[in-house]
């Protein structure tokens, strides 16, 4: 039987309502990142696979896939259209959702830390499932089956690169971050067919919050390049964009 964890869990009290993270180091000095839950603590790897487990070698089963992927298409001519013959069953695709779950576990943690650069990657990550069971799942169901989360990780991959654009004092290329995601978004609800929800939807309400807090910390400068901007829109009769564009002065000058 293995030691008992009681003195440790004691040693750090769960707090409900609260996501306590902690980054601990090993023996031998690696990195890991805990979180308390109420039943025990969950210990993850801060780099690589959570669970520090390597796949047939691989870094991640999403990794293996993809290798196996671009073997199949080794000959193909640049830039013309392929269609791998490679597909994942059943069985792949649920051990793909089950290994993203350990990637989602991890950045909400890395989050809570603001540790906004793994954030980013691994989001990213996460995103990049998402395309290769939508691809190349064999069944309908694998290939739609993570769809519903992906405006979430949207959101959340755009919040971090924001946040890590923060960090570097580039509140300019912060907000250029939040207007692709928020582009993305918007083509996500058009592709799906709810375009009409996309303004209420608690993933925009939340970028554009991180937005307009963003833009008093614009240099003088910006508002210069929002004028020019502006009366190019009035000039097109973009008057769309021109009502946007004179409500980011607005909030340039506050």
């Amino acid at each position: 039987m293995g030691p008992d964890i009681g003195p440790i869990l004691s040693e750090w009290p769960f707090e409900p309502g609260r996501i306590s993270v902690r980054i601990v180091q090993t023996a031998d000095g690696e990195p890991r990142i805990q979180v308390r839950l109420d039943l025990g603590i969950l210990q993850m790897h801060v780099d690589g696979r959570p669970d520090g487990q390597r796949p047939d070698g691989f870094e991640s089963l999403l990794e293996m896939h993809t290798s196996e992927i671009d073997a199949s298409r080794e000959g193909d001519v640049p830039g013309e259209p392929v269609e791998s013959d490679v597909r994942l069953s059943p069985e792949d695709c649920r051990a793909l959702r089950e290994e993203a779950v350990q990637y989602y576990h991890r950045y909400v943690a890395l989050l809570v830390v603001n540790d906004f650069e793994r954030v980013v990657r691994d989001t990213t990550r996460n995103l990049r499932v998402l395309d290769l069971c939508r691809d190349y799942g064999r069944e309908p169901s694998d290939r739609a089956a993570m769809e519903q989360f992906r405006p979430y990780i949207m959101i959340m991959r755009s919040r971090a690169l924001a946040s890590l654009l923060v960090q570097l004092d580039e509140p300019k290329a912060a907000i250029l971050a939040l207007d692709e995601g928020l582009d993305t978004l918007r083509g996500f609800y058009q592709e799906h067919g709810i375009a009409s929800g996309f303004d209420e939807s608690a993933e925009v309400q939340m970028l554009r919050g991180m937005r307009e807090a963003l833009m008093p910390k614009l240099p003088v400068s910006q508002s210069a390049e929002l004028r020019s901007r502006l009366q190019k829109a009035i000039e097109q009769e973009n008057y769309e964009l021109a009502a946007i564009l004179r409500d980011e002065l607005r909030q340039a000058k506050g």
